[in-house]
């Protein structure tokens, strides 16, 4: 049986001999005219030009990261014939795409890039080589061969969603975490063999996420934590510590209750994460440490105490200041997680722009900041003793009040529904400050409060 898609394609193949190139070259090409791709250059799955062109024994001819793309959606048969079509059924077409090569080069003066010669794709032997390569290296100790391993794995894993496929079905990152959990303990401070070694392992693992449960307990024995701590917190490149930081992401994200306790109680844990937000290496890094953050607080009040008493409230404040929005949420996040602590709440409410930055980050971000920021503020607000009241007049006067009858006005469900009317009713006691009143806030405001 023919699919839909099969009498779609054929009919658009006969309907539209050339298809446009939309091209991507410098700003002196953009203006010139639009050039045609002809038909059999264009991809029946993506309709694109096709890069890497593949053939089925269909007969048909497809981009390569398309048709595996397709084939690892679960789908079994041709896209076009609806035949029967099998992975190991595709054969590169050298003679297709040495005739697209040339078309690009004789519409180079139309800013068409040339289409580059594919690598080889890996194929199940070698990619279960190159993860025995990594295993024997870290059997024998050898450092520099387990940093060498790695480092290959993860180039390839880049290569292409098919590599990548093929080493992870070989099991790469359990091989990865194994590796790494027989160097834990190796001295990491300064750019040393073991840094490198473990920087290059962690690198590679970020390639095959998501990280199997085996490979998630091996990196989350004692041992591998204190190495992924020494890594985060003093590796030589910065491009470890940002993987280390990844790679903790990855675990805290998916681990249970008794694993995060684990990871909390590491030492230099808590530190290190809120060095990373003070003093940020890299976004990705900045991002996973503030994600680890709210995972551990929200586990532990033991974690949101160490992590307050390490200075997370004021880095985290001073993050928000003029954090993009996916920073904002996950600081807000972290934020509230770390108020669940006695100290959070004390360093918050000690710092002139925790109640401004929330009351900020209220509107205009996101529904998730929007429930972090409320959720932090209504910590701040609801005590009965002097810093709560005083962070209800700061609050005031910073205009919380309108913008939490407005949240209110427009919508809002659940938990933050709840604390945001609650919130009213402890201002609307305080109002006998001075407030400052954002006029904007008030768009399509409908009734009193």
């Amino acid at each position: 049986m023919v699919l839909p898609m099969s009498r779609a394609t054929r009919a658009a193949s006969r309907l539209v001999p050339e298809i446009p190139l939309l091209r991507r070259g410098s700003k002196q090409h953009q203006a010139a005219e639009e050039v045609a791709v002809p038909a059999h250059f264009v991809c029946p799955i993506s309709l694109d030009l096709m890069r890497d062109p593949v053939t089925a024994p269909t007969g048909i001819t497809y981009d390569r990261e398309s048709v595996e793309g397709w084939l690892a959606r679960g789908n079994a048969r041709c896209p076009v014939t609806g035949r029967p079509l099998r992975l190991a059924d595709l054969v590169p077409n050298h003679a297709t795409r040495r005739m697209i090569q040339d078309w690009c080069v004789a519409n180079r003066a139309s800013g068409v890039e040339r289409v580059p010669t594919p690598k080889v794709p890996l194929g199940d032997a070698d990619a279960a080589e190159a993860v025995a390569a990594l295993s024997r290296a870290a059997g024998r100790g050898d450092v520099a061969g387990c940093g060498a391993a790695a480092s290959r794995a993860r180039a390839l894993g880049k290569e292409s969603d098919r590599n990548r496929r093929c080493l992870a079905a070989a099991g790469a990152a359990r091989a990865l975490a194994a590796a790494f959990g027989r160097l834990a303990g190796e001295r990491v401070e300064g750019a040393g063999a073991a840094s490198g070694a473990l920087g290059e392992i962690l690198a590679a693992a970020t390639v095959f996420f998501p990280l199997d449960d085996e490979a998630r307990r091996c990196i989350a024995s004692p041992a591998s934590l204190k190495s992924l701590v020494s890594v985060m917190a003093h590796g030589g490149e910065l491009a470890a510590r940002a993987s280390a930081a990844v790679v903790l992401r990855e675990l805290a994200s998916s681990a249970d209750g008794r694993t995060l306790e684990a990871v909390s109680r590491t030492p230099g844990m808590c530190d290190a994460l809120v060095c990373l937000v003070r003093s940020p290496v890299s976004a990705p890094a900045t991002k996973a440490a503030l994600v680890t953050a709210y995972y551990l607080a929200s586990a532990s009040d033991r974690a949101a105490a160490r992590l307050a008493e390490f200075g997370a409230v004021p880095a985290l404040v001073e993050l928000l200041v003029d954090a993009d929005k996916g920073t904002s949420e996950k600081a807000l996040a972290a934020l509230d997680g770390v108020l669940g602590a006695d100290a959070g709440l004390v360093a918050a409410r000690g710092h002139a722009l925790a109640v401004p930055v929330l009351v900020k980050k209220m509107f205009r971000v996101s529904d998730m900041a929007t429930e972090f920021a409320v959720s932090a503020l209504w910590r701040l607000c609801r005590a009965g003793d002097a810093g709560a009241a005083a962070c209800r007049s700061e609050a005031l006067r910073v205009g919380a009040f309108q913008k939490l009858l407005l949240l209110l006005q427009v919508g809002c469900v659940g938990v933050t529904k709840e604390r945001a009317s609650e919130l009213l009713k402890l201002l609307n006691g305080s109002r006998s400050s001075v407030e400052c009143i954002e006029t904007v806030d008030f768009k399509g405001l409908k009734r009193p409060f």
